[in-house]
């Protein structure tokens, strides 16, 4: 009887250890900005690690796209809002955030972030536009995240 209990327990304990890594990161949904376009370049997914975001610890934005034909250079426009209202704006050069040229096919940008411990929980809204070198817009997207009341890695003096 104990070893049957013993075969019961060990698959569900190896369930529940991968299951928690899946914790750590989540897909989550994305929109276009213009739902009617017909962006050159489609986005699949976004995915988040660690989900929530924690402030004052870095976290990674990883969006798989695709693209019909060579993207050799451009730029990642990044807006941010807060409950509504914009709060941030950055750009990073394309080929920072994946390796360039992007060759026709399936590519991924990955975007990490460190934000400061002072940033306050909640959810968010970022919407990123994608352009080549000509400054054509390629993709423009949009989709929530959560911040979480995670600790700051300053030390309290």
């Amino acid at each position: 009887m104990a070893v049957l209990q013993i075969k019961l327990i060990f698959p569900l304990l190896l369930s529940l250890c991968l299951l928690v890594p899946l914790t750590q990161a989540t897909t989550t949904k994305v929109e276009y900005c213009d739902k009617h376009a017909d962006y050159p370049v489609k986005v699949s997914g976004v995915e988040i690690s660690p989900y929530p975001v924690a402030r004052g610890k870095p976290a990674t934005f990883s969006i798989s796209a695709s693209t019909g034909g060579a993207i050799s250079g451009g730029k990642l426009v990044i807006d941010v809002s807060y409950f509504g209202l914009h709060i941030h704006s950055e750009t990073h050069e394309l080929c920072t955030e994946t390796s360039c040229p992007v060759s026709a096919g399936d590519f991924v940008i990955s975007h990490s972030q460190l934000l400061p411990g002072f940033t306050p929980p909640g959810s968010y809204s970022l919407k990123m536009r994608l352009q080549d070198a000509h400054n054509q817009q390629l993709t423009c997207i949009g989709f929530d995240f959560s911040i979480g009341f995670g600790e700051s890695e300053v030390a309290a003096e």
